[in-house]
């Protein structure tokens, strides 16, 4: 179950659904623990008129025929006709969860949003999974700190230690 919070533009995930047999199953989700996730500010039109004459109780995202969406039906007749349209090759559902903490990662939010936007049970495994995605960040690194050199060296000069090198 995935309700939308307007106010705090989050869908919050409190329960998923699988196929057992021919029954599908409700329970809570894998890390038995709710997930928040933030929604941009320009997709809330669109999720906003998805909720149009819904029930608070109504599934946000249903299969076309109603009822919950079974991942294998959907990914068949939405995700990879999508997918072959917009030219993109072996992309999975999955891969989108991967890309969105990647973003994440890259905007840098706090590893422990990331951790529960995801619902890792630590931001150690976050971590292990996302923060070397991108090489360049002992240079971001270096910027920021960069904007507080004046303040170190307490409206000193900066110079060299007597008789150190700089590497050029």
């Amino acid at each position: 179950m995935t309700r939308l919070d307007v106010e705090r533009r989050r869908l919050t995930t409190s329960e998923s659904v699988t196929r057992v047999g021919s029954t599908m199953v409700f329970s809570t989700p894998k890390t038995h623990r709710t997930r928040s996730v933030p929604v941009p500010p320009a997709l809330m039109p669109a999720l906003l008129g998805m909720c149009q004459g819904k029930e608070r109780d109504d599934l946000l995202f249903p299969a076309a025929m109603g009822g919950p969406i079974i991942l294998n039906n959907w990914r068949r007749r939405v995700f990879d006709p999508a997918c072959v349209a917009a030219g993109l090759v072996g992309v999975t559902p999955h891969d989108l969860r991967h890309t969105a903490a990647s973003l994440a990662v890259r905007g840098g939010a706090n590893v422990k949003a990331i951790q529960q936007m995801l619902g890792h049970a630590s931001a150690a495994m976050t971590l292990d999974i996302y923060a070397g995605l991108f090489p360049d960040d002992l240079d971001a690194v270096a910027l920021s700190l960069d904007l507080h050199v004046p303040q170190m060296c307490h409206n000193e000069p900066f110079g060299l230690i007597e008789g150190g090198a700089v590497d050029e």
